[in-house]
């Protein structure tokens, strides 16, 4: 008898810690974090609101641990989420129209603005007094075709009634800095803090 009342003890004791484990595991699984990946389609202070975000923590207080990965260009970043690659793509819309336009089943869909206007900077090889676009004259790069800095700088020049302004399309954005320094055009559009670094190259 007094076998049966410690074999039962123990099972008590057995059960209680198993129980116990239990409720700890299932108070940690619902604390642990889900995770992300980000692509960005340039790192540019443009977006200081989404590093602004990572770094305060306000991502982990939303129950996210996110990953930001630097994919440059739009359409690598989709191609990036199409592939399921990330769950998240952060680039101009355009991208995603020329998605669904192609009759793509599994689509983009935009669901979030951090932005509400382009962020390119147009730099000039030599310095210029007094700069107002009409005294543009030369070849532009602005970036790849189609893409939304190229859209926009095409945009403004049409505004400004300069079409017949040349500007070169064969660039990738992530290569502009590196073309501009090496001779390629005599303007080029940039994101900050590349504007800011290739005006102060020796």
């Amino acid at each position: 008898m007094k076998k049966m009342i410690i074999f039962i003890i123990v099972i008590a004791l057995l059960g209680t810690l198993l129980f116990l484990e239990l409720s700890a595991k299932k108070e940690k699984d619902s604390k642990e974090l889900k995770k992300v990946k980000v692509a960005e389609v340039t790192h540019s202070i443009f977006y200081t609101p989404l590093y602004v975000a990572d770094a305060l923590g306000y991502f982990e207080e939303e129950g996210l641990d996110v990953e930001i990965i630097l994919t440059s260009g739009a359409n690598n970043v989709a191609a990036a989420v199409m592939s399921k690659d990330v769950q998240i793509g952060f680039c101009g819309s355009e991208q995603t129209l020329y998605i669904y336009n192609e009759g793509a089943k599994d689509y983009l869909i935009n669901f979030a603005g951090m932005t509400k206007r382009d962020g390119s900077f147009l730099v000039s090889r030599e310095p210029m007094e007094n700069f107002d676009l009409s005294k543009l004259n030369g070849i532009v790069l602005g970036g790849r075709q189609g893409g939304m800095p190229s859209m926009t700088l095409n945009y403004t020049l049409h505004e400004q009634g300069l079409d017949q302004l040349k500007v070169d399309t064969s660039v990738d954005f992530a290569a502009l800095s590196g073309a501009f320094i090496g001779g390629q055009g005599d303007y080029v559009t940039l994101f900050e803090d590349s504007a800011m670094i290739i005006t102060h190259q020796p």
